[in-house]
């Protein structure tokens, strides 16, 4: 665990976040800065920089990250109207803390294209 990322001191404990879900490979926050009425980011427990280092002993992992995703568009009710699920991969791409991690947006209609 690099020291100086964010993600790993919350999933450490050692910074607070509002935790609604975790189970051994998935850690699951409310975002401190939401962009939609349901904002939350699901970090892996594994400390990745970003999708585009995952490795094919990992690939489980985003499969996995994206069913807890599912899983909480339902228990926040927003599966029904729909959600989105989003991965920003580098600077570019809108990444801002280098540790794997998927948005759940959702709770009002999103526009296309994004950003």
């Amino acid at each position: 665990m690099p020291s100086d990322c964010l993600f790993c001191r919350i999933i450490a404990g050692e910074l607070p976040a509002s935790q609604v879900f975790s189970d051994e490979s998935v850690v699951a926050i409310r975002d401190i800065a939401p962009r939609a009425p349901t904002h939350i980011l699901l970090l892996s427990r594994k400390h990745i920089a970003s999708v585009s280092q995952v490795g094919e002993k990992d690939r489980d992992l985003i499969g996995k990250m994206c069913a807890v995703g599912a899983e909480l568009a339902a228990r926040e009710g927003i599966a029904e109207g729909g959600y989105r699920l989003v991965m920003n991969v580098g600077r570019n791409g809108g990444q801002t803390v280098d540790h794997l991690h998927v948005h759940l947006l959702g709770g009002r209609p999103m526009a296309w294209p994004p950003g």
